[in-house]
């Protein structure tokens, strides 16, 4: 015991202070864990099996079905884990990047308005309220438009592409080429939820982003239907409505 107490003498007022932030840093740690997620569908199955098997992911399909947060959930695993991946990188559509002009503030707190869908993401998976800020401030999550990728390069992360089809066929394609080593990207969109102005540089190169993934061995794409609807019951039997009336001729479909 005296001992002890000689030993914690010796240490300085600032060794003292580490110390104390050390314990409560790995404390920290012990109590940020990620929530585990079972898949629901035969499609979000499909979605982990392909992840698991080392592939890339193009999901597609009705809103509500759970693209955006497997995505994240699946990658974040993986970051946790500590395999192979040091940090996330979150690319979201470029349609409010290029009129969000009348918002306050700078670009930086302009964009913070399209990030509120992973707080919420993030607070689910995490089971508390700053998981996302947190894990932005510890360098493990970082978010960026459309508008800051050129002229970079994405080395050991996962990248997740959100709302593809907002973006035209050169944003898509700057995106692609700005993948380095040792990454794994997820790209996720719904055509139905097309935001994109009729200006012919505005138009959607999703379709065609489509094909191209349809002949790459090394992704795997999963389409979402109505049936794999997991936000709600009211949300599910209003897609399933509109789906048949659209069928049937009875209203225009979305594009």
């Amino acid at each position: 015991m005296p001992a002890n107490t000689n030993e914690q003498k010796r240490l300085t007022r600032k060794e003292r202070r580490l110390q104390r932030q050390s314990q409560e840093v790995i404390k920290e740690k012990l109590n940020f864990t990620l929530k585990k997620i079972n898949p629901l569908t035969e499609n979000q199955r499909r979605t982990f099996n392909a992840y698991d098997n080392n592939k890339h992911l193009l999901l597609i399909g009705t809103a509500g079905t759970g693209k955006s947060f497997l995505s994240i959930y699946l990658g974040m695993q993986d970051i946790m884990e500590q395999r192979t991946h040091e940090k996330m990188i979150i690319i979201r559509s470029v349609v409010p990047t290029r009129d969000m002009g009348f918002l306050p503030g700078s670009n930086k707190e302009k964009s913070k308005v399209y990030e509120a869908p992973y707080y919420a993401i993030f607070s689910e998976l995490f089971g508390r309220g700053d998981a996302y800020d947190y894990l932005k401030n510890k360098n493990l999550v970082e978010f960026m438009t459309t508008s800051f990728v050129r002229g970079i390069t994405l080395s050991d992360c996962v990248i997740i592409v959100d709302e593809i089809q907002n973006m035209n066929a050169q944003e898509v394609n700057s995106i692609f080429t700005r993948i380095g080593k040792n990454c794994r990207v997820m790209f996720a969109g719904d055509i139905k939820q097309n935001d994109l102005s009729n200006k012919k540089h505005d138009v959607s190169g999703f379709r065609d982003f489509i094909k191209v993934i349809h002949q790459m061995k090394s992704f795997a794409m999963v389409d979402f239907q109505a049936e794999d609807v997991v936000r709600g019951d009211l949300v599910r039997e209003y897609i399933l409505t509109r789906e048949r009336l659209e069928q049937s001729g009875v209203i225009e479909p979305l594009s």
